[in-house]
């Protein structure tokens, strides 16, 4: 009768320096209750991280700014002050304020400054205050972050019996060239909570994260607004000025254009019979300092036309894509994102103790 059983093959011997999968295998699933232990340890306090930390509620709006140049903006403007006889001029410098410079005027300290005094209140009503006081002192941490900042605020509670009197800037007066400590954290805080991108379309893109939907949207239409505001008044701050100077000279024109007219008209009425040649002379001399005076009038009333007309043009024009609402759920914490990354952590830590760390520590014994 043959034999038919094959021969065992010969086990190749581990060379010094490579790594045994079989054997590691076989550790692990010989250690595999420590490692289910683990991962039930990890996920338990998975768990009670991800309820610890403080819900958030994200707000976007999208933004479609006017992108000109200044040679695009006055076209059609300089073509009708030509046919008016006024000269525009030949600017054509581009907008310096461009959507790319808008996360760097959203993060700016006067900018963060402004938002301080802005009224919130939360979707339950319960708390109706200032944004700078609501993220000092209603703003909700995790306790562990109360844990650690409790010596900092022991310390803290100490030095304040020896300060001397507060400067007007720790009274709640901002001074955005000498902020204070508490000043300058809720700066941060805005500027960590504030988000603005800029794609390559030139839309923007506007966000604001915090704790509670209602002041989340409330801070995030109040920002837009002033973003809004700023490039406005940017935008349009030489026109304006340029409209105050020309408004100057035309009032001062018409004031000696009727002075002049008045003059010659009261020398008329005293002179109507007489026809001495030294009072035609004054005649014609009054008639042509009225008419002087009324082509410069003229002349300054068609450029304040066109300087109110500059400051309209100049004037941008948004179009919210995507205007603000009230978030109905939370952005974050992502629970099973935490809980799934717990369990990976405690599963890699328990197959590090069973394939390495019972080892070491044997060898650390014997030594």
């Amino acid at each position: 009768m043959e034999d038919t059983n094959t021969p065992e093959r010969p086990v190749r011997p581990v060379r010094e320096g490579e790594i045994d999968l079989l054997e590691l295998g076989r550790k692990a699933w010989a250690g595999r209750r420590l490692i289910l232990k683990c991962c039930g340890i990890a996920a338990a306090v998975g768990l009670i991280v991800g309820f610890s930390i403080p819900k958030e509620y994200t707000t976007t709006v999208k933004l479609a700014p006017e992108i000109t140049s200044a040679k695009n903006s006055l076209g059609g403007l300089s073509a009708l002050a030509s046919m008016a006889g006024v000269n525009m001029g030949s600017s054509g410098s581009a907008d310096a304020v461009y959507p790319g410079l808008y996360p760097d005027v959203v993060a700016s300290v006067p900018f963060a400054a402004e938002l301080f005094r802005v009224q919130v209140a939360t979707r339950k009503g319960d708390v109706e205050t200032a944004v700078y006081d609501y993220l000092l002192n209603h703003t909700k941490r995790p306790w562990w972050s109360a844990v650690i900042s409790l010596p900092f605020k022991a310390v803290g509670w100490v030095m304040s019996w020896f300060a001397e009197d507060k400067p007007a800037a720790e009274r709640g007066e901002v001074d955005t060239f000498r902020l204070t400590r508490k000043q300058n954290a809720v700066v941060k805080m805005l500027n960590s909570r504030i988000n603005v991108i800029v794609d390559k379309k030139s839309v923007v893109t506007l966000s604001v994260t915090m704790q509670d939907p209602l002041i989340s949207a409330t801070l995030t239409d109040t920002v837009l607004s002033n973003l809004q505001n700023y490039i406005t008044a940017y935008r349009t701050d030489k026109a304006r000025r340029d409209l105050t100077f020309t408004q100057k000279l035309f009032d001062e024109a018409q004031r000696e254009y009727y002075d002049a007219q008045q003059k010659y008209a009261r020398y008329m009425d005293a002179n109507q019979d007489v026809i001495l040649r030294s009072v035609r002379t004054e005649q014609e001399r009054l008639q042509n300092e009225m008419n002087l005076a009324y082509n410069i009038y003229n002349q300054m009333a068609g450029q304040l036309q066109m300087a109110r007309a500059k400051v309209q043009e100049s004037t941008p024009v948004y179009t919210v894509l995507q205007p603000a609402s009230v978030p109905v759920s939370a952005s974050k914490p992502s629970k099973m994102l935490i809980l799934a990354g717990f369990i990976c952590l405690g599963g890699i830590i328990g197959c590090a103790w069973v394939l390495f760390g019972k080892d070491a520590v044997k060898q650390l014994k014997k030594e």
